[in-house]
């Protein structure tokens, strides 16, 4: 979305070459956590029916789109750390497919801060985050445009368009915002292992571990009621047991995290990252110091401020 000041991209370049500094736009990918996640029957499309809750957090990489040299022939993505084909890449590949913009290829610079492959959403914010990006250069502002792409890319993307709180059903893709509530503190640990999330709903399948319609429903009822607060009840994760079992390195983390205080410790996704849920940030941040000599390091962040819960 072109911000007040900013001008459409193609007309910066072709009124004068401007410096790098001048000519970036950025933009923040807030990593997510599901403040609940309930697993439902599988799907003809091979994805689940779920109920969650997608909370962003403040925790969050950071993009920085520019125009690549004179004579580069195509757009360029680059992540450290992140092997094969970042999502962010085909994020941009499909807009300009579908919009059609033609705007002097670009590079897109991701500055990681979510763990990788840690259940965090990070490669959606980023590819998200990429569609904000590519919109503000190319001069729309088409967020219908942005989430029909986002549907595309998986299921965790749309809820990364405008992060915010949202009751999000079918396979994630059907979002219902929720009202904004106080900051919560949130330890992360992450993990050295990584889990691939198709393997994590194979175990789950395999184990039984999805509930009936009638469940969910009911479930949704129960969110709706409260609006943006989710009952203690709800603060679950279906895929845990699943994770836990690929990845039994998950259990000593949350023996980490309750040990700490935590009020909820779990899953964060699909895994193996896991998460404490504390009051504040003052808290998250004392319980991080605790447990200050683990490898990777944790870290302490809180839920994303929204305006109106201020």
């Amino acid at each position: 979305m072109t911000r007040p000041g900013d001008r459409a991209w193609d007309e910066v370049i072709e009124v004068a070459p401007p410096s790098a500094a001048d000519a970036a736009l950025h933009e923040d990918a807030p990593a997510k956590i599901n403040l609940c996640l309930l697993l439902g029957p599988g799907r003809a499309d091979g994805r689940h029916e779920l109920v969650t809750v997608f909370q962003p957090l403040a925790l969050a990489d950071h993009l920085r789109l520019e125009p690549r040299a004179l004579g580069a022939a195509a757009d360029e993505v680059r992540c450290a750390g992140v092997e094969g084909e970042n999502l962010a890449a085909v994020a941009l590949r499909r807009f300009r497919e579908r919009t059609g913009w033609s705007g002097p290829p670009v590079r897109v610079t991701i500055e990681k801060r979510i763990p990788i492959a840690g259940g965090m959403a990070g490669g959606s914010g980023d590819a998200a985050a990429t569609l904000r990006l590519a919109a503000r250069a190319a001069g729309t502002e088409d967020d219908e445009l942005l989430l029909d792409l986002a549907a595309g890319l998986g299921s965790d993307v749309p809820a990364q368009v405008r992060p915010r709180r949202y009751l999000a059903m079918g396979a994630g893709e059907r979002l219902r915002p929720l009202p904004a509530a106080p900051p919560l503190g949130v330890l992360v640990l992450p993990s050295r292992e990584r889990l691939a999330t198709a393997d994590v709903y194979a175990e789950a399948d395999r184990r039984g571990l999805d509930r009936g319609a009638g469940e969910l429903a009911q479930a949704v009822g129960e969110l709706e009621a409260v609006g943006g607060a989710v009952p203690p009840a709800l603060i679950v994760n279906d895929l845990e047991p699943a994770a836990r079992a690929l990845c039994p390195s998950v259990d000593e983390a949350l023996d980490a995290a309750r040990a700490v205080g935590a009020s909820h410790a779990m899953v964060c996704g699909s895994g193996p990252t896991v998460i404490g849920l504390f009051a504040d940030l003052v808290a998250a941040r004392g319980a991080a110091a605790r447990l200050s000599e683990r490898d990777p390091r944790p870290i302490a962040t809180e839920t994303l401020r929204e305006a109106s819960a201020a």
